[in-house]
């Protein structure tokens, strides 16, 4: 009888060390179900279809700020609210790799709207109108004025120069 209490014992203690903790290499961001202007990190998978099993703390960097969420059923909820439309740069890194995305989150009648963006169109972009005036010397100082909207743009809504180039570099890594 004693060698079952020992087993049942032994079992009990060494029960969380078999334990696998699952890792999350992907995610999706969607506005909190309680509508309170907050958002929702749902761990999934390479398809995106939601893993419900990933329960337990795991820590994310959410634009420049890491932070330890709390997941249960897949599902954590960031802590702050968002006042007005900006980008955010959410940021999770493991064993597998350092997993991040850049989302502009669109604030209209008190609910989000999270878009991807994919931190190569931050390149591209700003590339593609310098070819249009070296292209067109006439409209140097067009493209100028439009380069100069779209910094300003950025970083009014929170895409500073440092997460700028993060996002870049991250996307880079992925890349090869």
């Amino acid at each position: 009888m004693k060698t079952i209490y020992y087993c049942l014992l032994l079992l009990m203690i060494s029960g969380p060390a078999f334990a696998q903790k699952s890792d999350i290499n992907n995610f999706i961001v969607k506005e909190s179900l309680l509508k309170n202007s907050k958002l929702a990190i749902i761990a999934a998978d390479s398809l995106e279809q939601p893993i419900e099993s990933i329960n337990g703390l795991y820590t994310f960097t959410v634009s420049g700020f890491t932070q330890q969420l709390k997941f249960n059923d897949g599902v954590a909820v960031l802590p702050m609210q968002l006042d007005k439309s900006s980008f955010v740069y959410i940021k999770h890194q493991n064993d597998g790799g350092t997993h991040s995305k850049l989302l502009y989150i669109y604030k209209k009648d008190g609910s989000l709207n999270p878009f991807t963006i994919n931190s190569l169109w931050l390149v591209l972009f700003p590339l593609l109108l310098i070819f249009i005036a070296f292209a067109f010397r006439k409209l140097i100082i067009f493209v100028l004025i439009i380069l100069l909207v779209y910094i300003y743009f950025n970083h009014s809504n929170g895409l500073h120069l440092s997460t700028f180039f993060e996002s870049i570099f991250d996307t880079l890594k992925t890349l090869f």
